[in-house]
């Protein structure tokens, strides 16, 4: 296997990437991803990928333009030096936000960024919880889309009985999500609504749910400036919960959302490592679970061609 399977990163998230390579038991294969002078992408493999199965790992979070350009020219790369099938490792999907016409005079931008991997030469997708399950539609090749919950609950679990958790939705998108968190945990389930103001800024309007002298659990696949996370954490507490921890998949936070959450009630932001950490969160407890075993795992049996469904199996549960 270690002849065949090619593992690279690119510049988004590398120890992810080291740690997955250790997964699958192979090691990390070398490529220079750099900048000419004039900021143009420059890649070159440095060792053989014809014939091989090449896993391309590269989150497009935080400078999404950037990166997602490094996977084109790496995947297009790849492409010509005839590998046999390429795969983009994406634990974190950019412009999955920008889904569908929600006003006139503007783009589909995540079926843009489909169309542009499929045109570069990716073959498959690997990713993890979707802004927008649907995005998965967009692509006329296979998409294997993991979800974190299994690792978040099992780490939930250590922290909390069951019996004193409600897992709360911060809006109506995010209830299917709290839904499957709830039914795994065995836990109650609350809605918060909200009223979003502007690209940063939030105002909770209700909570559904009893949440009095409950340990809550705010689920979100993503958070930026966490203004619909501290919304509904304010709102929690203002209805008598016990305590407020916050479950995001991923965190392209920003120092303005770092700010809210050291004012909020939140007690804990549980995160996974799809995106790398770099802006400092001083004293806030930040809990970070990796995905590296998930994904290894989904890449040996894409490699080998067996199920990736298994890997949504939980103790005492299943991801719907």
């Amino acid at each position: 296997m270690e002849n065949l399977i090619k593992i690279f990163a690119g510049n988004a998230n590398r120890p992810l990437a080291e740690r997955i390579a250790v997964r699958v038991g192979v090691p990390l294969s070398a490529a220079s991803v750099s900048t000419f002078p004039d900021g143009e992408i420059s890649v070159i493999y440095e060792e053989t990928v014809r014939g091989r199965e090449v896993f391309i790992v590269q989150p497009t979070g935080l400078r999404p333009n950037e990166y997602l350009m490094e996977l084109l020219i790496m995947a297009d790369a790849a492409r010509r030096a005839s590998a046999r099938r390429i795969t983009a490792v994406m634990p974190f999907f950019a412009y999955a936000r920008q889904d569908r016409k929600d006003r006139s005079r503007v783009p589909i931008s995540a079926k843009l960024v489909a169309n542009l991997l499929v045109a570069a030469g990716v073959d498959r997708v690997l990713t993890i919880d979707l802004h927008s399950p649907q995005i998965q539609g967009f692509f006329d090749i296979p998409v294997d889309h993991l979800y974190a919950a299994p690792l978040m609950v099992r780490y939930i679990r250590e922290q909390a009985p069951a019996a004193d958790c409600v897992v709360v939705a911060p809006d109506p998108g995010g209830l299917k999500m709290a839904y499957s968190y709830s039914k795994l945990l065995g836990a109650g389930l609350a809605l918060a609504g909200k009223h979003r103001c502007s690209a940063s800024e939030v105002e909770a309007l209700e909570l559904v749910g009893n949440v009095e002298g409950r340990d809550c659990i705010l689920t979100d696949d993503m958070t930026t400036t966490a203004g619909t996370l501290c919304a509904a954490a304010r709102m929690a507490k203002e209805n008598g919960a016990r305590s407020v921890r916050a479950v995001v998949s991923h965190c392209p936070i920003t120092e303005l959302g770092i700010q809210r959450l050291k004012e909020s009630p939140i007690e804990e932001l549980i995160t996974t490592d799809s995106l790398a950490q770099s802006l400092p969160w001083g004293d806030f407890p930040l809990t970070v679970l990796t995905v590296a075993d998930l994904l290894g795992d989904a890449i040996k049996r894409i490699y080998g061609d067996e199920s990736v469904s298994k890997l949504f199996e939980i103790h005492q549960g299943r991801m719907q």
